[in-house]
């Protein structure tokens, strides 16, 4: 006999524990967390530095704690959890098809949450050139194998990429005896929160290069030296601006892209801009029945941030079972202009727009004192001002009750 699950979640990280404790306290019954790991909390149980719940918890926590509080709301709540199990699909019918221990099974669900993360880009999505010694690692890699395993990946690192992973890993190796040379950045801005280019690059001196890249990875058996270079306004190498580095190790942080393979099979509609599901104010996508959330929807800066779109997808599911598997009717689109990149929610159904709605987005380079500008057509919906905004910190602005036909969001210089 098949089981079936009011919810079916997958992944147990930030995104999935927020929106299994919020569909319980929404009224829901049976609840299932499928997760991968043998344990829940996603990357946050690799992530043991400090800086996470200072927006919801209000004070300062290691990702293994911020984790642990949610994970001890887990218990006694009557939420299943089945751990070291991949969820290898999710049909039509929204049964989800999972792999364990216990063999492959299927699991009926009235509602599916895709909780899953986001991955690392790899040396071979980025095309670095050179030869192919050991010593290429990940950031997030290098810094499972330092806070889990207890391993170094190297002892004289460079970073190519500012992410905040990688950010944090200049730090982490310095603090580990490593020495850091540089970290590298192809854009003309950092990638990466600025508090984190505060307190992991300038703390320790260790030199940002904008506008520079990798030319070449030199070594036999191990990373024995790289070699950078400028790039101009087209990313192209400029001749006699090299600079040469010894190093054993390289670290990459150059993007991190939302996990959306079981998004395609399913159907679901993909923004080319984050790589991930497009969803409505309520995290639903374009299947029916079927939320997302957190970094399986676009890369966040937070955690915190992570959690509130996790108890969102969660009331809205649980929404959807007990108003008897109904999803709400029209909807607008949220367009860009000017220099925003993409925004989530990407469509706003029409009843939400009776009252106030949030709108997330990124711009595309650095502004200094700015306007945002939402509008229908030429009418003005709101605006508010910035004195700095820049492509590696998320911008949220929220919209008044209003009857549009559409919306467009513009970032101006002023």
């Amino acid at each position: 006999m098949l089981d079936f699950y009011d919810l079916v979640i997958i992944g147990g990280g930030p995104a999935g524990l927020a929106a299994a404790l919020s569909a319980r306290e929404n009224g829901l019954g049976k609840i299932l967390i499928a997760e991968r790991d043998n344990c829940l909390g996603g990357i946050l149980n690799q992530c043991i530095h400090n800086g996470f719940g200072l927006h919801y918890f209000k004070e300062e926590l290691t990702g293994p704690e911020y984790a642990g509080r949610f994970i001890k709301k887990l218990a006694g709540s009557g939420i299943d959890c089945a751990l070291d199990t991949m969820v290898l699909e999710i049909a039509r019918d929204k049964s989800v098809k999972i792999l364990n221990k216990k063999g492959y099974r299927s699991i009926g669900a009235g509602s599916v949450i895709i909780a899953t993360g986001c991955r690392e880009r790899t040396r071979g999505a980025i095309a670095v050139p050179g030869e192919r010694p050991a010593g290429i690692f990940t950031a997030g890699t290098a810094q499972r194998y330092v806070n889990i395993e207890g391993l170094m990946p190297g002892r004289k690192a460079l970073i190519l990429g500012s992410g905040d992973i990688g950010l944090i890993m200049a730090r982490r190796m310095t603090l580990e005896g490593a020495e850091v040379a540089a970290c590298v950045e192809l854009m003309p801005y950092s990638g990466g929160l600025t508090r984190n280019i505060v307190q992991c690059l300038e703390d320790y001196n260790i030199p940002l290069y904008l506008s520079h890249t990798l030319i070449d990875i030199q070594g036999k058996k191990r990373v024995e030296r790289v070699i950078a270079a400028r790039v101009d306004e087209n990313r192209k190498p400029v001749p006699g601006s090299e600079k040469v580095f010894d190093c054993d190790t390289v670290l990459l942080s150059v993007g991190l892209i939302p996990e959306n393979e079981l998004s395609r099979g399913a159907g679901i509609e993909i923004d080319p801009r984050t790589n991930g599901a497009f969803v409505y104010e309520n995290m639903e996508t374009s299947s029916e029945g079927i939320f997302a959330c957190g970094n399986a929807v676009h890369v966040h800066d937070l955690a915190d941030f992570v959690t509130e779109e996790g108890f969102r997808a969660g009331k809205a599911a649980a929404g959807y079972i007990l108003k008897g598997g109904k999803s709400s009717g029209g909807f607008i689109n949220v367009n860009t202009a000017g220099g925003v990149s993409y925004t989530v929610p990407q469509r706003i159904t029409t009843e939400a727009l009776e009252s106030k709605t949030d709108l997330f987005f990124r711009v595309n380079r650095v502004f200094g004192r700015s306007e945002i500008l939402v509008r229908d057509g030429e009418n003005i919906i709101r605006t508010c001002r910035r004195e700095r905004m820049s492509p590696g910190e998320m911008e949220r602005i929220s919209l008044p009750p209003c009857s549009v036909g559409g919306l467009t969001v513009e970032a101006k210089e002023v």
